[in-house]
């Protein structure tokens, strides 16, 4: 058995790099290759693409030390760990079609003493998927030591570089060996307890995780929603049965978004459709919250041109799916501001975020939308949505009068 020295990390995103950065911060020698010349050129120049608090650093190092660079294309490798998208297609099916085109690209390059290893979020059986993807290009290697493991990130964004490792991990193997192998290469940076199965449990593992999460905020939404009607206090309400020492509801959002929570729980229902009832009514529920946050912000415009006769300004306050990063996956924060400039075509759509420096591509060529600072949307909006909870916003809560706020996140109460 080969010993592990050299590893490709196949997509440099915001798992990819930091996993490869890790490896280099601790001595192993590491190739990552990215479909994204803008990201490959950055990587080589020991810069880093998006926003990940510490990130930097690591690749600085590692690209000053020899132990990291970047490249296009699948090099020769001990192992390979393959880090690209999951999305959805045809609805709510996982698209498992990166996975693919990495197993295509690495194929010609193994030998037969590999160690393949899947980090991508994916349903059961993705593992054994993209073995049989490499066995099909490369039939001989059916009968030589190739090992496959699935290892899922369980890290937070905007705390990567620390829980990579500090976290426990949960490796799974195609074999004992596998699984070993993969605990070995992982134990090179991770302090926490690696704990080792198969590779079907270890992939429901991280789905079951992000729908547990999942589930628990729709709980915290649908009672928004409940609260709402009932004209009580959410937040003071949530805080007040949290007080029960077995209670820990969670705090209510515009929607779920991100690449794991608003993604996950779907591959459980597509694996089984018919039993999967309580997740699937999640889903459901953190799916409409964004569309209610919408009706409410229409509601309250309405009320604002009713007041004064003029056509309201609309703000909205974040478009991160969290808060201090500048992540815009799944984000439901950024598909409001989308509808609401759709939708409020003849008002002035002023939105803000502090992480990026230019309106994203899906607002982008809307004649009616500013991107602003914080201060200018609102000073200038009749209707303000803050629908992620920046820090940078903690303390411009609005108090002149005639503003009309909706504070999805509870922030500027609780400020």
């Amino acid at each position: 058995m080969t010993s592990i020295s050299t590893v490709a990390v196949i997509g440099l995103g915001y798992i990819g790099l930091p996993t490869a950065a890790i490896l280099a911060e601790n001595g192993v020698k590491v190739l990552g290759v990215d479909v994204s010349d803008h990201t490959v050129d950055a990587v080589n120049a020991g810069t880093v693409p998006f926003v990940e608090p510490d990130l930097a650093g690591f690749v600085a190092r590692g690209v000053e030390n020899g132990l990291l660079r970047a490249s296009t294309t699948t090099p020769a490798a001990d192992a390979y760990i393959v880090a690209v998208p999951t999305p959805f297609k045809d609805g709510h099916s996982p698209d498992l079609g990166y996975i693919e085109a990495a197993a295509r690209g690495l194929a010609p390059q193994l030998t037969g003493d590999e160690l393949v290893i899947l980090e991508s979020t994916s349903p059961p059986g993705a593992t054994e998927h993209m073995a049989e993807v490499i066995f099909a290009e490369r039939p001989e290697l059916r009968e030589s030591e190739l090992d496959f493991a699935h290892c899922p990130e369980r890290v937070l964004p905007g705390r990567v570089m620390v829980e990579l490792v500090t976290n426990d991990r949960i490796v799974g193997g195609s074999t004992r060996r596998a699984a070993e192998r993969a605990r070995d290469l992982y134990r090179t940076f991770c302090e926490g307890e690696i704990l080792l199965t198969d590779t079907r449990t270890a992939e429901m593992a991280k789905l079951v995780e992000n729908s547990f999460r999942d589930v628990n905020i729709a709980f915290a939404n649908e009672l928004s929603v409940i609260c709402a009607e009932q004209g009580i206090d959410v937040w003071e309400l949530i805080e007040l049965a949290n007080h029960h020492p077995r209670v820990n509801i969670l705090q209510p959002g515009p929607g779920v978004g991100g690449h794991c929570i608003a993604v996950d729980p779907w591959f459980i229902v597509d694996a089984a459709p018919q039993t999967a009832r309580l997740i699937r009514s999640a889903r459901e529920i953190n799916d409409a919250k964004p569309q209610w946050v919408i009706d409410q912000a229409k509601a309250a415009a309405f009320d604002v041109q009713q007041a004064t006769g003029r056509t309201p300004v609309v703000a909205a306050l974040g478009l991160a799916f969290k808060p201090n990063i500048d992540d815009l996956r799944e984000s439901p924060a950024l598909n409001i501001a989308v509808e609401l400039a759709d939708q409020f075509s003849a008002s002035a759509v002023l939105v803000t975020e502090p992480h990026v420096e230019a309106l994203p591509a899906k607002l982008q060529g809307k004649a009616n939308v500013e991107l602003v600072s914080a201060a200018d949307a609102i000073a200038r909006a009749d209707v303000i949505l803050l629908l992620v909870d920046h820090d940078a916003f903690a303390d411009l809560a609005p108090s002149a009068a005639g503003k009309r706020v909706i504070d999805t996140r509870g922030q500027w109460r609780r400020g």
